[in-house]
């Protein structure tokens, strides 16, 4: 079976982010053929086209990171009901200067987690609809809107109910099943 290098991407910068949390469990219970690194975005400066001509070096190191790896996953709360700007933040610096877009074909999947009872769904769609125009495949369904509970995760990144460890086990299969019939459709040699 192929293996995946995956990034993640964490959309909020707070240390004890549940989002954090989550992420973390989430590459412990995902297929063996996936491999992660955490892609940090805390210390981009704010994007603007004044750098495009040449980028600091943390952007240009986030922005090969990106391309680095096969596949993005994002983890993100909900802020105001959108993303995060720092997560928005990361994205620009990927995507840009025009035409050095490092999501284009990059197989992707949006998940993330909140106490609220409907999750981070309305983050995730905006966030759908960035990449959507970055060109970034993007897995569809299973959708994952996670309601954190106090006690879901523990301080070792175990998922302590098990219908969501289940679920959650799904969804990561199903990620690494996508990422393959995206190379598959879209071979990374052409």
């Amino acid at each position: 079976m192929t293996t995946f290098k995956v990034g993640y991407l964490i959309g909020s910068l707070a240390k004890e982010s549940i989002n954090r949390k989550l992420a973390i469990a989430l590459t412990r219970i995902a297929p063996q053929q996936l491999t992660f690194t955490e892609i940090a975005i805390g210390d981009l400066p704010l994007y603007s086209y004044d750098y495009d001509s040449d980028y600091p070096p943390v952007a240009r190191a986030f922005k090969e990171s990106i391309a680095a790896v096969d596949a993005v996953l994002f983890v993100t709360p909900e802020y105001n009901r959108s993303i995060p700007g720092g997560l928005k933040n990361a994205i620009d610096w990927a995507s840009r200067p025009y035409g050095q877009n490092a999501f284009t074909r990059k197989p992707s999947a949006v998940i993330g987690t909140s106490p609220g009872s409907i999750g981070t769904a309305i983050a995730q769609q905006h966030l759908r609809s960035v990449l959507g125009f970055c060109n970034s495949p993007q897995m569809n369904a299973p959708e994952a809107y996670i309601q954190f509970k106090p006690g879901l995760i523990d301080d070792d990144g175990n998922i302590t109910n098990e219908s969501t460890a289940a679920f959650l086990r799904t969804y990561m299969t199903e990620f690494y099943h996508f990422i393959e019939r995206v190379y598959i459709a879209l071979p990374r040699d052409t």
